[in-house]
């Protein structure tokens, strides 16, 4: 059926209206880490967000209080765990990944690849990518928790300092 009724179709565009700019005062009132490169747990909550907009527009069963609580609750939730995560680790190691080292001083680490699902043509695509022409211009590669990999060049190494709080890396390096 391509239209039941005009009424229907003025009903999501006024609550459209409406609501798409609270949504958006919402995602500004939460801050930049919202809208940041996501790691998976912000994706699931992003997701949700989506779904619960989706849901707005359409619904005719729930008011527009409801609609906007169920925003601001999913922000709240979100801003919440960002929170404790902050400030306990057993409660960030249950939210987020941490980055994890998939080559180290020209050397791929197979046990890495495996567990985190990566192949050596990802990585050395990301090398390429950052204008490396060799693995041997290399010092490290990492998985990062939004699912990017990170390329320190050997040039840049010096004692490999941020390799601290990576899956792998023994650090501090000195080199």
């Amino acid at each position: 059926m391509f239209l039941q009724s005009w009424s229907d179709l003025l009903r999501v565009a006024v609550v459209g209206v409406v609501v798409y700019p609270g949504l958006i005062l919402v995602l500004r009132l939460s801050g930049k880490r919202m809208l940041a490169k996501m790691n998976a747990f912000d994706l699931i909550v992003t997701v949700a967000l989506g779904s619960t907009l989706a849901t707005i527009l359409v619904s005719k069963d729930v008011s527009l209080a409801e609609r906007m609580a169920a925003l601001v609750l999913l922000v709240v939730l979100q801003l919440a765990a960002t929170w404790l995560s902050m400030r306990s680790r057993r409660i960030r190691v249950v939210l987020k990944s941490e980055p994890t080292l998939l080559l180290r001083d020209r050397r791929l680490l197979d046990d890495a690849f495996r567990s985190q699902r990566v192949t050596d043509g990802e990585v050395r695509q990301a090398i390429r990518s950052q204008g490396s022409g060799g693995m041997e211009q290399v010092a490290a590669v990492v998985l990062e928790t939004d699912g990017t990999l990170s390329v320190i060049q050997e040039g840049q190494a010096d004692r490999l300092t941020a390799l601290r709080g990576v899956a792998g890396a023994a650090v501090p390096l000195e080199r």
